[in-house]
């Protein structure tokens, strides 16, 4: 039997290219290469690449997704998408390779450009019976009543991009003067801002994936912050403790599976993802979903599925065989 040509293709246009990179590096390396060729591709905003023995860089035919290496050309049969953000994480890569009929990991492209948006995201979860935190949507140019804001939502608030990754840009506002200060902070990141209600409990990561045909709660983590809250430092600087399983009751342990796993259901997701929550009186309320999660040795996910006795490499491989078995578009 051939072996399968995997492309694992990492970077990404935002600030998180470099957590991608980490990610990237712990799947190719986990990849069975008794089934698999592997290889790497760098898509950055000036260039896509596909990187050959020492380092040297080839340039991506963006007509197929393909690589000419010495008169040579390579065609993968699948791409396993770990970018964190735009391109990877919002759509647009995924809609490209729809375009051309390459096969890639994770969810489709509906699926990542609505849970990139969260205020979309949360909407829809609303008509499932998920809940989220009262919140006020802006876009940039609208009017701010700051005097209204607090009124619906009082203080602390949290300000927040609607459309952006890793918790760059967010704010936690406690007095009512500190708030422009903060949309203006939020907007830098993106056009569109959501300013949310505090709810004070505990924050845990969920990971959820469709593993062998089941979805499965890989684990529920308890984020304990230094900072104020889950911001970029505490995610991927190490400013946060992070226990796995969290110190929950089994009552709210089968509630928050329950939630997580209809929240992926419900948005008929694929591949990695992880749900961020905070519970309140036992009740969980959803922040975010993640659908292409960090992924190198530190992050959470790769931590559970170890806790779950899941492999690296088994659950790689499974996303890889689920890829494969999708017919093109």
């Amino acid at each position: 039997m051939s072996k399968k040509q995997v492309a694992v293709v990492m970077g990404g246009y935002s600030d998180e290219y470099v957590v991608s990179l980490k990610s990237g590096q712990l799947i190719y390396d986990s990849l069975d290469r008794e089934l698999y060729d592997v290889y790497k591709v760098v898509i950055l905003k000036d260039e896509w690449y596909f990187l050959g023995e020492n380092d040297k860089k080839y340039e991506i035919n963006r007509g197929d997704f393909s690589v000419t290496l010495d008169n040579e050309t390579l065609k993968f049969d699948v791409c396993f998408n770990i970018i964190h953000g735009t391109p990877g994480e919002n759509g647009i890569l995924q809609a490209y390779w729809d375009a051309i009929g390459q096969k890639y990991t994770g969810c489709d492209f509906y699926q990542s450009a609505l849970t990139f948006n969260k205020k979309d995201t949360l909407a829809v979860l609303s008509k499932y019976g998920i809940p989220s935190a009262k919140s006020i949507y802006l876009r940039k140019g609208e009017n701010i009543n700051v005097d209204e804001i607090v009124e619906n939502l009082g203080l602390p608030v949290f300000v927040k991009p609607n459309q952006s990754g890793s918790s760059l840009g967010i704010s936690k506002v406690k007095e009512k003067s500190e708030l422009i200060a903060a949309t203006e902070f939020a907007f830098k990141e993106d056009n569109e801002i959501l300013i949310e209600s505090f709810l004070d409990g505990m924050e845990v990561s969920v990971g959820v994936i469709d593993y062998k045909g089941e979805t499965i709660v890989l684990g529920i983590t308890e984020i304990v912050p230094q900072n104020e809250f889950f911001d970029y430092e505490a995610k991927y600087e190490g400013a946060s403790e992070e226990i796995t399983p969290a110190r929950i009751g089994d009552e709210t342990r089968i509630r928050v599976e329950e939630i997580s796993k209809r929240a992926y259901n419900s948005l008929g997701m694929s591949g990695f993802s992880r749900s961020e929550f905070i519970l309140m009186d036992g009740i969980p309320y959803m922040l975010e979903m993640n659908t292409n999660p960090g992924f190198s040795p530190a992050s959470i996910l790769p931590q559970q599925a170890k806790i779950y006795g899941i492999s690296i490499t088994d659950l790689c491989g499974n996303e890889v065989e689920k890829a494969l078995a999708k017919k093109s578009k």
